[in-house]
């Protein structure tokens, strides 16, 4: 299901083989937790660039359920977006919503945020509700370890994640679907290391780095990435879950990384920050009440081809709901286009002077 094609250092070019399409990596994936990227329609999301979406298998098993979308030909006829997906297990909700939920060795009990009813999460079950969402790639279920936490914390979490993991590999058996194992570990390199020993005599088809991006500094982070990209096998994808900024991408790609998923984009879209080349543009600010100018005049997407800074202040100023989508155009745009001119790079072997290039650039410190 993967193709490595080339690489340029660490970095490199290939293409996941799926059942809904082929996809060109270092991929960015939308989010689209509720089977709907935020104010964007799968026509729009495929103009933009997108190529794989990403779905949640916690908030789409509350509502409408697994069963009600398979009985409806899985995520691809229910939201209509005909290219691959991706669904996040749940484990990550074992992270975000730790107080409404109750961890045992078996699995998780969710309080629902919404309505205060009661939801099982088991690695079996997981698997179960991804195959019934149809989904191209889905995720073993797994608990996100938090930051800061102690040593023997981490450990204990990561074991668990790694009977999990197993679990869910059995659950899978022969599915047709393609199982990522999740690597899990905080900020312990050794720790690291035995998780993805466990994930690989397990087997899966790809490996994904979880525990990421929840808090602790940056260059932990980065350290964590380069260990493992360094590391994990060369012909399987990895996959960077939950960042980031676009220099975050960029420098993920420049550790070996394929896949990146991130509710950035659109969430700071919705919330008046825009990328641009020339940086982060705040369009609540005053100055842009006036202005002719498009958003960003190198950018080639909708939003910037028709429309003026003056009319984006004002849709986001009155709360006009066309605000969300021509913003979200364009942030997503952005990552899109990166994740296009990195894939152009590699392809040249030329990666590491656009690394340089790139890090001194505006859009690196948005």
């Amino acid at each position: 299901m993967f193709l490595l094609k080339a690489r340029d250092g660490a970095a490199r070019l290939g293409e996941l083989v799926l059942p809904h399409g082929r996809v060109e990596t270092p991929v960015f994936m939308p989010v689209g937790t509720l089977a709907s990227v935020k104010a964007l329609s799968p026509l729009q999301l495929r103009e933009a660039g997108a190529r794989i979406i990403l779905g949640n298998t916690f908030h789409l098993a509350l509502r409408p359920g697994g069963r009600v979308v398979q009985q409806l030909g899985g995520l691809a006829s229910f939201n209509g977006w005909r290219g691959p997906t991706l669904t996040d297990s749940g484990g990550f909700q074992v992270f975000s919503l730790r107080e409404r939920r109750k961890l045992d060795e078996d699995g998780v009990t969710f309080s629902d945020p919404h309505n205060g009813d009661t939801l099982r999460m088991t690695p079996e079950s997981s698997i179960a509700t991804q195959q019934q969402l149809g989904a191209d790639i889905i995720m073993a279920f797994d608990e996100c370890t938090p930051y800061p936490a102690s040593y023997e914390q981490t450990e204990s979490s990561m074991r668990l994640s790694m009977r999990w993991a197993a679990r869910c590999r059995k659950a899978h058996e022969d599915g047709a679907q393609h199982l990522f194992g999740i690597i899990q570990g905080g900020v312990y390199p050794q720790l690291r290391r035995e998780s993805l020993k466990a994930l690989l005599d397990i087997g899966f088809a790809g490996y994904a780095i979880g525990g990421l991006a929840v808090g602790e500094p940056k260059e932990e982070m980065l350290a964590m990435v380069k260990q493992l990209g360094d590391e994990m096998p060369q012909d399987r994808p990895r996959y960077l879950m939950g960042v980031g900024t676009p220099l975050d991408l960029v420098e993920g790609v420049a550790r070996g990384v394929d896949m990146f998923d991130c509710v950035m984009p659109t969430r700071n879209a919705r919330n008046g920050s825009l990328f641009t080349g020339s940086g982060l543009v705040k369009i609540r600010n005053a100055a842009y009440a006036t202005s002719e100018k498009p958003l960003d005049d190198a950018c080639d997407c909708y939003t910037c081809n028709n429309f003026s800074l003056a009319y984006l202040h004002h849709l986001e100023k009155n709360r006009e709901l066309l605000y969300h989508q021509l913003a979200s155009l364009h942030n997503l745009r952005v990552y899109l286009s990166l994740l296009e001119r990195i894939r152009a790079a590699i392809a040249k072997g030329v990666f590491a002077a656009f690394y340089t290039a790139f890090k001194t650039s505006p859009l690196a410190k948005v």
